[in-house]
């Protein structure tokens, strides 16, 4: 049986899915396809009631619908539930579920790039930006027990409804981005979640590194380019850098779980997904 997935969102044609997801029906020897689905905003309740009632048996939800698609949904899973937004959707026993693998994608790709890392959980981290790629990043950071999960966002009152995810012993200051950006040297891990410094405003950075530690972990979840100012930055100061199209692939790879029980083997992809990336 073929199955049948794709991705929803305004605009989708730069979306690096289908190859992505290409590549797992051929590593797993599952058939199925993977289409892009460009819905605008003033036609999202119609279209997306026609998708769900057609042949489909998943679909990934990119912006801006992560959250607009939770009421047509039938169940949430626990984690979608809590961060408030969905990026993955399965059809299972007649129902429509949601789920959200930002999080535990960004974990297991700091795991793949860093195998150590998660292992001693005395760490300081910094969050930076409070949008929905940081809700499911700070949750599922959360749940690992570091005892410092810092936020720091040009809107202090944003960072303080992402720190309210918190109901645990882990200790989340709300920051300023100049605040941040002098106290830069008490981190291990710095997680830019926005889109500054995407292309074509690739010249763009929210802190500088100054005083920023060697050896210090800086991630950019921005993936075109590949090494965004930021990480430029940090690999000049000696940080080690963990690039965006990582959690991109193994965000993708739990959402292939998710709809097909089936673990695919990723480990030369990201090779392969960042000379994509790079047009060669």
């Amino acid at each position: 049986m073929v199955q049948h997935f794709g991705v929803i969102g305004f605009p989708v044609g730069h979306s690096l899915s289908p190859w992505i997801h290409q590549q797992f029906f051929q590593k797993s020897g599952i058939q199925g396809t993977y289409r892009k689905i460009a819905i605008a905003p003033d036609r999202f309740a119609q279209e997306i009631t026609q998708l769900l009632s057609g042949d489909m048996h998943g679909f990934n939800v990119t912006v801006p619908y992560k959250e607009a698609i939770i009421p047509f949904l039938d169940e949430l899973a626990d984690n979608a539930a809590s961060i408030g937004a969905v990026n993955t959707v399965t059809k299972k026993d007649g129902k429509w579920v949601g789920f959200n693998t930002d999080g535990i994608g960004f974990l297991r790709s700091i795991g793949t790039r860093f195998p150590d890392f998660l292992d001693e959980l005395d760490k300081k981290i910094l969050i930076l930006g409070a949008g929905g790629a940081a809700r499911g990043i700070y949750a599922a950071m959360l749940q690992t027990g570091m005892p410092v999960i810092d936020i720091a966002n040009r809107t202090r009152a944003s960072a303080e409804k992402l720190s309210q995810l918190n109901s645990g012993n882990t200790s989340s200051a709300v920051l300023s981005l100049e605040d941040a950006e002098a106290s830069i040297n008490k981190y291990d891990l710095i997680i830019q979640t926005t889109s500054v410094g995407m292309e074509p405003d690739d010249e763009g950075q929210l802190v500088k590194l100054g005083k920023l530690r060697t050896n210090t972990i800086v991630s950019d979840i921005v993936y075109k380019p590949i090494m965004t100012k930021l990480l430029k930055q940090a690999e000049q100061r000696g940080a080690r850098i963990h690039q965006g199209h990582l959690m991109l692939l193994h965000q993708a790879r739990y959402a292939f779980e998710i709809w097909t029980e089936c673990k695919v083997d990723v480990q030369s992809m990201d090779i392969e997904l960042k000379a994509v990336l790079e047009g060669r």
